[in-house]
C-alpha cells in the first residue's frame, strides 16, 4: 500500500491510496455480486413497466482528445424516469423483503405478482423509512408508491429543495433534518424501531446487513447492462464514485467475479475530499472502518457520507486498486465536459456526483502536473475506460450555476 499526494493547481490536491496484490494475499470471493446474481436481479427489474437498459455512451471524440483507446459512460439519468441509478437497489431491496416476508423467492415475485390482491392481503400495510441525500430516497418513495405502500424519508441539513419536492411528489412523507447524513441515518433507524417501520437503508452496520446486501445486489443490474453493451470489449479501467460505497462495492465485485482476480479491470474508487471515509479507511490499513465527522460541504451531495458501509468495504478492501480523494472543482469540470461534448460525441447531462469520475479521468489525462498519477493508475494510449454517470441534473439550480456560470472552476 502506498500513499500519494498530487498537486494539480496552486492550492488543489488529489490524494490517493494505491493497493498492490501483495497487500491482499487471500482476497474474499466477490461471487455473491457476480453474473449469476446479476441475472436474477435483472430479471426482477425487467418485470417493471418501463424498464430498459440505460444508454452506454461511447465518447470517441473525447477519447481521442485524451489520448486513450476508448471511453464509455453509462448514463443513469434515464433510469425509470427518476434521473438516477439508486432505484435499482431500493426496488430490489424492498422486493426481496416482501418476498421473504411471504416465504417466497424474489424470482417468484415479479412486479405484477407484487401488485396482486392476494399478495397485498397477505402482506398488509407496510411503512418503509429511509435516510437519503436525494436519489436513494426518491427510489424508495417511487417503489413504495408503485406498490401502494407508505414511505417516510429523512434528508440531511442542506439538502436541495428540488430533491425534497421530487420525493414528496411520489407520495412520501419527506422532511429535512438539522443534522448531517450519518446522524440522519441514525434518526431513521430510531424511528423505524419505535414505530415498527421497515428501514430500507443503503448502508450496513453490525446487526443490519441483510437489506443493505439486497440493495447492493440490486446495483448489479447496472454493471451487467454495461457488460452486455460493451459487446465483448473488456474495459482496462473502471472508475466508481462512492458515498457509503454500496454501488462501488457491488460493481467492483461484479467485474472481479466476471473476469477473475488476474484479468479484472483496474478499479479506482473516487470520493469528495470533504467526505472521503473509504480513502481514510483504506489508508489506515488497520482492518477497521474510519469515519468523517461534522459538516461535509461538497457539491457532490450524493457522496457526502461519513461512515463506510461495512458490506461494501469487505469487497472494496480486497478488489479495488486505488482510493482517491479529490476536490469539488474536478467534479464541476466533469459536468462541463459532458455537457459540452466534442463534435460527434453525445451530450450527457450529469450531476455533481455523476460527473465526478469523468472529471477525474479528464483532469489526470490533460494536466501534465498529474503525470505521476496517470502512471500510478496505469493509464496510457491503450486504456479502455468505463465510467458511470450515476445521476442527471437532480438539482437544476446548482447545475446551471456550475455549467453556465463556471462555479467551482479549476482557475487555470
Amino acid at each position: 500500500m502506498t500513499h500519494s499526494e498530487y498537486r494539480f493547481s496552486k492550492d488543489q490536491l488529489i490524494r490517493a491510496v494505491h493497493y498492490d496484490k501483495k497487500d491482499r494475499p487471500s482476497p474474499s470471493s466477490p461471487d455473491s455480486f457476480g453474473p449469476e446474481t446479476a441475472r436474477k436481479v435483472r430479471n426482477f427489474h425487467q418485470s417493471f413497466p418501463g424498464y430498459r437498459p440505460t444508454p452506454l455512451v461511447s465518447l470517441d471524440g473525447l477519447a481521442g482528445e485524451l489520448g486513450i483507446r476508448s471511453l464509455h459512460v453509462k448514463d443513469e439519468s434515464f433510469r425509470f424516469g427518476l434521473n438516477a441509478f439508486k432505484v435499482l437497489g431500493g426496488s430490489y431491496g424492498i422486493g426481496t423483503y416482501i418476498a421473504r416476508k411471504l416465504g417466497l423467492d424474489i424470482s417468484d415475485l415479479p412486479y405484477e405478482a407484487m401488485l396482486s390482491r392476494e399478495v397485498r392481503k397477505k402482506l398488509g400495510p407496510v411503512t418503509f423509512i429511509t435516510a437519503t441525500d436525494g436519489n436513494h430516497g426518491r427510489g424508495i418513495a417511487w417503489t413504495a408508491s408503485q406498490l401502494g405502500q407508505k414511505c417516510v424519508v429523512y434528508m440531511p441539513k442542506g439538502s436541495a429543495r428540488e430533491r425534497l419536492e421530487n420525493i414528496r411528489s411520489l407520495g412520501a412523507e419527506a422532511s429535512v433534518t438539522e443534522v448531517n447524513y450519518d446522524a440522519t441515518v441514525r434518526l431513521a433507524r430510531e424511528h423505524a424501531r419505535k414505530n415498527g417501520w421497515v428501514l430500507v437503508q443503503d448502508t450496513a452496520w453490525d446487526g443490519y446487513e441483510e437489506i443493505p446486501g439486497w440493495i447492493m445486489e440490486g446495483y448489479t443490474t447496472m454493471a451487467a447492462e454495461a457488460k452486455d453493451q460493451l459487446q465483448g470489449q473488456k474495459p482496462s479501467h473502471v472508475f466508481l464514485q462512492a458515498g457509503v460505497g454500496t454501488m462501488a462495492g457491488a460493481v467492483c465485485a461484479y467485474f472481479a467475479s466476471l473476469y477473475g482476480r488476474e484479468d479484472r479491470p483496474v478499479i479506482s474508487i473516487i470520493e469528495p475530499d470533504q467526505a472521503d471515509c473509504l480513502y481514510k479507511t483504506a489508508g489506515a490499513g488497520d482492518g477497521r472502518t474510519h469515519a468523517v465527522t461534522g459538516d461535509m460541504k461538497s457539491i457532490m451531495a450524493g457522496l457526502c457520507c461519513g461512515e463506510p458501509c461495512s458490506l461494501a468495504w469487505k469487497v472494496l478492501k480486497d478488489h479495488a486498486d486505488h482510493f482517491i480523494s479529490m476536490p469539488d472543482c474536478i467534479a464541476a469540470e466533469g459536468m462541463r465536459i459532458l455537457g459540452s461534448p466534442l463534435p460527434g460525441d453525445r451530450r450527457i447531462i450529469s450531476g455533481e456526483s455523476g460527473a465526478s469520475t469523468l472529471g477525474l479521468v479528464a483532469e489526470v489525462l490533460r494536466n501534465p502536473d498529474l503525470r505521476q498519477l496517470k502512471e500510478d493508475l496505469g493509464l496510457d494510449q491503450d486504456s479502455r475506460i468505463l465510467c458511470f454517470s450515476t445521476e442527471g441534473a437532480t438539482d437544476r439550480e446548482n447545475y446551471k450555476r456550475i455549467v453556465w456560470d463556471g462555479a467551482y472552476s479549476l482557475g487555470r
